[in-house]
């Protein structure tokens, strides 16, 4: 295999085009299997996103076990030493939700393509459609970054400590219990709102916002570099995305909690705020 590339953690389709070929580098497509079938970038292998999590309801997107997670990405042909760029067609929620698991089980080589498929194909990018079946390979996943990673125990620890930052990447509705999606609606006391759509630019292909924007609307919310973050949706997907806008901004302790919404406001015992 020739060396890894050091790629970005936000890659563009005009740097990803150079390196489409390159075996130290595997591309992988999160849209539903319809879209990929339709066309998606050469040599890019399809994963299903449903692989991504499991469901113990009420709690929908909790993290597999390691066997599991073995399992999928041996299918995907998967390489330790290799890099990962990842993408879908539906805003990269999917995408950052793999890119996550990956920060969680130490895989560091990662990269979210930028605006996703609906950026390649406005850059000009080829498309192929035929479904590919990579060569399995032998994955052992091993929950190797736990900081990458909040419990529900771990946040209740942590609740009104000067050095967290909540993040909640739902809608409005969802944030203030007006659109109820669990037993109660609401928030975790302290968290503060950003729906992660707003960190995309719709009239760039859904890319990211640019930088300082980023910043600006973190920084108003009191979500500084200086604290731990910890991310969360209904179902941490969602906030998978912001994940990675975090970890691109260079916000050094970042953790998303998978159980997210769909446990903490289905468990009675867990404080609220609407």
């Amino acid at each position: 295999m020739t060396s890894v590339p050091n790629l970005p953690l936000l890659i563009e389709p005009e740097q990803l085009q150079p390196i489409l070929a390159d075996p130290a580098v595997l591309i992988v497509d999160l849209s539903d299997t319809a879209s990929y079938g339709a066309g998606h970038i050469p040599g890019a292998v399809h994963l299903d996103y449903s692989d991504l999590v499991r469901a113990e309801p009420p709690a929908m997107g909790l993290m597999p076990s390691e066997a599991h997670l073995s399992e999928v990405f041996s299918r995907l042909g998967l390489k330790p030493d290799q890099a990962v760029v990842a993408y879908d067609e539906e805003g990269n929620g999917r995408a950052s939700r793999l890119l996550w698991t990956l920060a969680v089980l130490g895989h560091d080589r990662v990269s979210l393509l930028n605006g996703g498929i609906h950026a390649w194909d406005a850059a000009g990018g080829s498309l192929e459609a035929p479904f590919r079946h990579p060569p399995r390979s032998d994955y052992r996943a091993r929950f190797a970054n736990p900081a990458a990673v909040a419990d529900r125990d771990y946040i209740l620890a942590r609740l009104g400590q000067p050095d967290l930052a909540l993040l909640d990447t739902r809608t409005p509705g969802e944030f203030t219990g007006q659109d109820q999606r669990a037993a109660r609606g609401g928030h975790i006391p302290g968290a503060v709102n950003l729906n992660w759509t707003d960190a995309m630019d719709p009239q760039r292909q859904w890319r990211l916002q640019p930088d300082p924007v980023l910043r600006t609307m973190l920084e108003k919310r009191d979500v500084t570099p200086d604290q731990e973050v910890i991310v969360y949706c209904q179902t941490h997907h969602r906030s998978a995305h912001t994940y990675w806008v975090l970890r691109h901004l260079g916000y050094p302790r970042v953790r998303g909690y998978p159980g997210a919404w769909s446990e903490w406001g289905n468990d009675p015992r867990l404080p609220i705020e609407t």
